[in-house]
């Protein structure tokens, strides 16, 4: 593990009201004495008390740089562990590259993409999956990626993998001593037990890999798909929801010849939205590429938006769209509600051959037009999907894809101890695959991976994280 001291700016490279240049390492206060300067002249910083912080001025030489508020962090109580300053300035670019190269040059290296974080890993102050979360924290794309992301920054997986991993041992460990001590420790009975165990671990992972795939909508966006005919309102609707004209909306039918792509939020939750074509049986020949690829699409999507113009009849092409609709998480908008209505969701079931026993549409009354509807909208997605709210308080979710494939790793292991607690296969089996998912859960919390990916994972952080 590297032990030198590391520099580099932790906030945004844009001018702004205020920058920080960070320094964490054995000789941080050092580094940082040889430019600051107070009123009253130079002030040791290793004389002041940790978790303090001081006015003065950056100077090079006997030239003042800058005036600056400087935060001092001793170990062990910092985010790295280590001796940490913070140098807090003004936040213009250029102002934040001098002092950080006077930093340089007096002591310390430019720190690599996550090295503060990766530091606070291989410190003991956190660990991997806590580490990934701080990412996660920074990326968030909406409100309920962020609490999910906090959580995590937390310890809610951490706890959980942990406490998977205690149980686990704790198996492994009486029955290699009743292997290596069968007259004092009796393995009679056991079996049944151990049964009713792997049967509780099992459930916890499959309950904690059933959340992967919500997780990983909430941190990534629902791959949301709008279909329907030509002009019955998506592009309408695909500029409502964006809250500008994304897409140009004329009474011409077909006016979308290609897919829109847009980023959406809604109520804390993310829509990675696609406006296709409309899907209709047509000779023009670029427009039967728009609809080939509007089925594409929808193949591909979480979930699908129908619009419909309720104002007038259904055709073949309807019959058509709801086949789409069948194997999707779908939301039918029976839009243009500020006309006349003909068109009903009996209509659409009958339409296209179906019951409403054998889909669970649902539908909303819309008019993209009046912004009737929409809220309602909302909501439903919201329902669909994360049952109206953020999990509970007492609920993990798994966000990250390397962590669900851990779980996978370690659910296989405790399905082969099932198996040999039902072929009644030697006790050392089970020891066997019990180790094996204990070290699986030990990949998510960094207690069972190599360097390598230590460093993959750390370095995709931002600079001066």
């Amino acid at each position: 593990m590297k032990t030198d001291t590391i520099a580099a700016i932790a906030t945004a490279l844009s001018d702004s009201g205020i920058g920080i240049v960070r320094i964490s390492g054995p000789e941080a206060i050092e580094t940082a004495d040889k430019i600051f300067v107070t009123k009253a002249g130079r002030h040791p910083l290793a004389s002041y008390e940790t978790h303090t912080i001081h006015y003065g001025f950056i100077a090079d030489g006997e030239d003042i740089v800058d005036e600056v508020m400087i935060a001092v962090m001793k170990a062990p109580r910092s985010y790295t562990m280590e001796d940490t300053v913070e140098i807090n300035c003004h936040g213009g670019v250029l102002l934040m590259q001098k002092i950080l190269e006077l930093v340089l040059k007096n002591g310390a290296r430019m720190a690599e993409p996550g090295e503060f974080t990766k530091r606070a890993f291989l410190n003991g102050r956190i660990d991997l999956s806590r580490a990934e979360a701080v990412m996660d924290v920074i990326h968030s794309k909406n409100e309920m990626a962020l609490k999910a992301s906090v959580k995590q920054l937390k310890g809610s997986v951490s706890e959980a993998v942990r406490s998977l991993r205690e149980e686990i041992l704790y198996e492994i460990a009486f029955i290699e001593s009743a292997l290596d001590d069968p007259e004092h420790i009796s393995l009679d009975g056991y079996t049944e037990s151990l049964s009713i165990k792997v049967k509780k671990i099992r459930e916890r992972l499959e309950k904690l890999i059933a959340s992967a795939d919500n997780g990983k909508m909430m941190k990534e966006g629902i791959n949301t798909v709008i279909v329907g005919k030509p002009n019955a309102g998506k592009s309408s609707l695909l500029n409502l929801l964006a809250g500008e004209e994304k897409a140009i909306v004329t009474d011409i039918a077909g006016t979308t010849r290609d897919a829109l792509e847009e980023n959406i939020r809604l109520h804390g939750i993310s829509l990675n939205v696609i406006d296709t074509a409309g899907i209709r049986s047509t000779e023009d020949v670029v427009e039967k590429i728009g609809v080939e690829r509007a089925r594409k699409y929808a193949g591909e999507a979480d979930l699908l938006i129908y619009v419909v113009d309720a104002s007038v009849p259904l055709d073949e092409n309807d019959a058509s769209i709801m086949e789409l609709l069948k194997e999707k998480k779908s939301v039918i908008l029976l839009n243009k509600s500020d006309l006349k209505a003909v068109v009903s969701e009996e209509d659409l079931y009958k339409q296209a051959g179906l019951s409403q026993d054998e889909t669970k549409l649902r539908f909303i009354r819309t008019s993209t037009r009046e912004n009737l509807g929409i809220d309602e909208f909302e909501e439903t997605v919201k329902e669909m999907f994360f049952h109206g709210e953020l999990q509970s308080n007492d609920e993990v979710m798994i966000t990250n894809l390397r962590h669900k494939e851990a779980l996978e790793d370690a659910l296989n292991s405790i399905l082969m101890v099932e198996r040999s607690l039902q072929d009644n296969m030697p006790e050392d089996f089970y020891s066997i695959d019990l180790m094996s998912a204990y070290t699986s859960l030990g990949f998510i919390i960094g207690e069972e991976v190599g360097d390598d990916l230590v460093n993959e994972i750390f370095s995709k952080f931002c600079m001066g994280k």
